[in-house]
């Protein structure tokens, strides 16, 4: 059988532009994965230059400037210090729970950037539960620390481990009641519905007003779960040398720190998606006219309620900052009675009066 030089041609053509159409298909089905990662790693390296910048400037100091303009890069310089340090392991201890428990802390935190809408049509799961998801995927970094405790075969990891998974029930019941009382106001427990359940009032029509009470047990719960001062017991230096991280180098010991600015986002997100009105730039009228950014469609619309999130966020993260630099560390007693005693009962009266409101305007 002889086949022609111009159908050998075609043929060859052919394949090729069937191999390229596979190639381009497995670009665009990695586009929407490794997009929303890399946004959160430059997310992540921004927020860890504004904690060095704001703390130097409460202590009175420069803080850092050599790595890159005004020391931008000296995030990126320390993980890469991280990624070539040698890892060490604890010769008695558990090796299999040691190297999983800094995967786990990351991994679930990762998840809950799933349901936050950064924007207008602009979320990568719209879920009819999605807040309570978000409370659910929380509780399971705190496994990882105890398991990262236990694992080490160091009594000071152990220690802080159990500090960890204590303050994470401790302060999630308080939230769990915060959260459920935006559902009730919002008639949903979708995140892009409690956002537009907002947009419709205005700036008057945030839940920070609607809820300040509930803000305020929000905003201590929420600093709570991610270990921040005053509430980082966990890896209280004076203490328990570093907590359950006492015994992690390299990479390992730089997935804890990871975790620790992803939560803080996180929670820096869901204040601002719950509470300030999400990506709805939402002024009162004597500065602007009211506008919504849900009128005006396309590209722009979501770049414009894009950045409005992150500033809304990144001022929350400043408050977050400042407290750190503020306040002093609890004791574990403190800490422990400030959840149970105190924001406990007052979460659950701010979430029997929203219900009794809810009830009485039917």
């Amino acid at each position: 059988m002889i086949i022609d030089t111009k159908e050998l041609q075609a043929i060859n053509s052919f394949s090729r532009l069937e191999s390229l159409k596979g190639v381009y298909g497995l670009i665009w089905l990695l586009v929407p994965i490794f997009t929303p990662v890399l946004g959160i790693t430059i997310g992540i390296l921004v927020i860890v230059w504004l904690e060095r910048k704001i703390s130097a400037g409460v202590q009175q100091r420069i803080g850092p400037e050599y790595a890159g303009p005004l020391g931008i890069l000296q995030a990126l310089a320390d993980g890469t210090k991280l990624i070539f340090k040698e890892d060490l392991l604890p010769s008695r201890g558990d090796l299999f729970l040691f190297s999983l428990g800094p995967s786990i802390a990351v991994i679930s935190i990762l998840l809950s950037y799933s349901v936050i809408p950064f924007g207008y049509r602009l979320v990568l799961a719209d879920l009819s539960l999605g807040v309570f998801l978000w409370i659910s995927i929380a509780s399971i970094a705190p496994i990882g620390l105890l398991m990262s405790g236990y694992g080490s075969n160091n009594k000071y990891s152990f220690l802080g481990g159990l500090r960890a998974a204590a303050q994470s029930i401790s302060y999630e019941i308080p939230l769990t009641p915060c959260v459920l009382s935006i559902s009730l106001l919002s008639n949903s427990s979708s995140t892009v519905d409690i956002v537009e359940a907002q947009s419709k009032y205005g700036f008057w029509g945030w839940n920070l007003w609607r809820q300040p009470i509930g803000f305020a047990v929000f905003v201590i719960s929420s600093l709570a779960e991610c270990e921040r001062l005053p509430f980082d017991l966990p890896e209280a230096e004076e203490e328990l040398v570093a907590g359950y991280q006492t015994e992690y180098s390299g990479i390992k010991f730089g997935l804890f720190y990871v975790a620790s600015y992803l939560n803080l986002l996180v929670s820096s997100l869901f204040v601002t998606v719950l509470y300030l009105g999400g990506w709805n730039l939402s002024l009162p009228y004597i500065f602007l006219p009211h506008f919504e950014i849900n009128e005006v469609g396309g590209v722009f619309g979501m770049t414009i309620g894009f950045f409005i999130t992150l500033a809304k966020a990144y001022l929350f993260l400043f408050i977050s900052i400042t407290t750190r630099w503020t306040l002093p560390r609890m004791r574990m007693d403190q800490l422990l009675n400030l959840g149970w005693k105190f924001l406990l009962p007052i979460s659950l009266g701010n979430l029997l009066l929203t219900t009794s409101f809810q009830l009485f305007s039917l």
